[in-house]
């Protein structure tokens, strides 16, 4: 009987720590673009996520192409990035299982309040950046290989202005990549390649009466959710070209045996459902919707 009660005593103790490590082992491994980070909505998904599936997120943010990265590297789970060509080669190259399309918003360009290039009266991005190269007016490019950075690129490719690719070494995590970019030919003292992430951009455009392409949530967090504010204001939108999609894509197991598909797939599902959708949609910051959902439309 003694023996028994010793027996039943240490098969609850082994139940117990079982029941944790397990519950501990819960955990979602995401990499993600830095503006879903910094616009706070994530601190609104992650926790309703978490209250509904007991299933936590571990968050690296990052630029697109870093984030990319990861996923190629099976680092993470998961990745929630927005740049779409390469997102669809993540999947198509075997990275990944499959994009669901989440959300929305769109990129801007913001420049100084007296618009030296007189960018407002361009009738499309096209004419905008053309009018930039054209009166050698400052413009700040984040140079980081994110997503904002990769849209910025193209954009510069489909304007008409003459670009070229050159190759430069930046520093991921300590350690020193080389990444071809396109930008702008003859442009070295109007053309700023910071290698930073979109609040130290527009930090610099302001400070130096730049110009600089900006996801919309961002810009309106700097603009009006930060002490002091920046200065810049919205030259530049409404364009076709300027849209901006995000995905997540959970990583391939058949790649990587190693990670989390099936928290990976139940993240990715719970942000298309309504239950996500509709978080997205509802969340504000200083009152204006920074994104819109695209799998539920609200």
């Amino acid at each position: 009987m003694k023996k028994r009660g010793v027996f039943l005593a240490v098969a609850m103790v082994l139940t117990f720590y079982s029941s944790m490590s397990f519950g501990s082992d819960k955990v979602l491994s995401m990499s993600t673009t830095t503006s879903t980070q910094a616009s706070g909505l994530l601190d609104i998904l992650l926790p309703a996520f978490t209250a509904d599936t007991g299933i936590k997120v571990k968050v690296v943010a990052k630029g697109t192409g870093a984030a990319i990265r990861d996923g190629m590297d099976g680092n993470v789970d998961i990745i929630f990035v927005h740049a779409r060509g390469r997102e669809d080669k993540f999947v198509a190259d075997g990275y990944g299982t499959k994009r669901y399309g989440v959300m929305h918003n769109d990129f801007v360009i913001a420049g100084p309040a007296d618009d030296p290039a007189h960018v407002r009266k361009s009738s499309g991005i096209n004419e905008a950046l053309g009018a930039i190269a054209a009166n050698k007016a400052l413009f700040v490019s984040r140079g980081d290989d994110s997503g904002t950075h990769t849209k910025e690129q193209n954009l510069w490719a489909a304007s008409g202005v003459k670009t070229a690719e050159v190759t430069k070494t930046i520093v991921k995590k300590g350690k020193k990549i080389e990444v071809t970019f396109t930008e702008p030919t003859d442009a070295a003292d109007w053309y700023r390649s910071i290698g930073q992430g979109m609040g130290k951009t527009l930090t610099y455009a302001d400070e130096k009466n730049g110009y600089a392409l900006t996801d919309r949530g961002t810009y309106i967090k700097y603009k009006f959710g930060k002490t002091p504010p920046v200065d810049l204001v919205i030259v530049s939108e409404g364009a076709e070209a300027l849209a901006n999609p995000y995905g997540v894509i959970p990583v391939n197991p058949q790649k990587y045996p190693e990670v989390k598909y099936e928290y990976a797939k139940t993240f990715a599902e719970w942000l298309v459902s309504e239950r996500g959708q509709k978080l997205i949609g509802e969340y504000r910051l200083i009152g204006k919707q920074l994104f819109y959902p695209d799998a539920i439309p609200q």
